[in-house]
C-alpha cells in the first residue's frame, strides 16, 4: 500500500491546481495553520474579538474530502444559541477545517494521508460545544475556531473546557468598566485553569458581544 501525506505531488492532479489550494486557505485557517506549531496563546477578550461568529450546540455529523484538491473535515452542529450572528435555534450550522479524519484511496491507488496539524481541533458526534469561529477563507471556504483548539470547549454536564483545560483563558482579561461583572463572573475570570460553568461563560460572552465591550474599551 503506497502513502503519502497532502503536501506532496498527487499524480492525476494538476499541480498547480492543488497548490493554488492548499496556498489559498486564507487568513482563517491558512495562518493558525502556519503558526501551529506554536499556538499564540488567545484569551478570552481575543477569542471574542476576532470571532465571525460565537456558537454553541451538539455536534451531529462529521464527515471528511476533498474539494480542488484541499483536503477537509466537516462539522455539523445542532445550534443552541449564537452571537455576532443570529442562527435560528436547532437551525443546522456546518463549517469546514483543514485536513482529513482518515486515509482516503486515490483513483492510482495512493493514500492521502490526514494531516497531522498541531493544536487543530477534534469533533465528535454527540459532543456539545462552543465555538469562537474564524471567518470562512474567501477562496476555499475553510474555517477553523480562533486560536484552533483554544476556541473549541467541550461541554460535559454544566462545564465547559478547551483542549488545554482553559490555561490561560482569562490572562490578561480586564473589565474595567465597573458594575459589569456578576459575582459569579468575577469569580471565573480569576481562575488561572480548569473547567468552568458552561452558562456563567455564555452568559458573559453574549453580554460582552451584545454590549460592544470590546470596541468601547469596557472589556480588554
Amino acid at each position: 500500500m503506497k502513502l503519502f501525506a497532502p503536501q506532496l505531488k498527487i499524480p492525476k492532479t494538476p499541480p498547480r491546481r492543488l497548490l493554488a489550494g492548499m496556498l489559498t486557505l486564507g487568513a482563517a485557517s491558512l495562518a493558525p495553520l502556519a503558526q501551529a506549531t506554536q499556538l499564540p496563546p488567545q484569551n478570552l477578550s481575543q477569542m471574542i474579538d476576532k470571532a465571525d461568529l460565537i456558537v454553541s450546540g451538539e455536534v451531529t455529523a462529521v464527515k471528511d474530502g476533498i474539494q480542488d484538491g484541499v483536503p477537509y473535515t466537516e462539522v455539523t452542529l445542532k445550534v443552541a444559541g449564537s452571537v455576532k450572528k443570529d442562527l435560528a435555534p436547532k437551525s443546522n450550522y456546518t463549517f469546514r477545517q483543514f485536513g482529513l479524519l482518515k486515509a482516503r484511496k486515490m483513483d492510482d491507488g495512493r493514500y492521502l494521508l490526514p494531516a497531522k496539524i498541531e493544536g487543530m481541533p477534534t469533533w465528535h458526534v454527540g459532543e456539545r460545544v462552543m465555538t469562537f469561529m474564524n471567518k470562512p477563507a474567501s477562496k476555499t471556504g475553510l474555517s477553523t475556531p480562533v486560536g484552533l483548539a483554544q476556541g473549541k470547549f467541550s461541554i460535559n454536564g454544566n462545564k465547559a473546557a478547551n483542549s488545554f483545560n482553559n490555561a490561560g483563558l482569562f490572562d490578561g482579561v480586564q473589565v474595567v468598566t465597573r458594575g459589569l461583572l456578576r459575582a459569579s463572573e468575577t469569580s471565573m475570570l480569576s481562575k488561572p485553569a480548569g473547567a468552568v460553568d458552561a452558562n456563567v461563560l455564555q452568559g458573559l460572552v453574549s453580554r460582552a458581544v451584545k454590549n460592544n465591550w470590546i470596541a468601547t474599551g469596557a472589556m480588554r
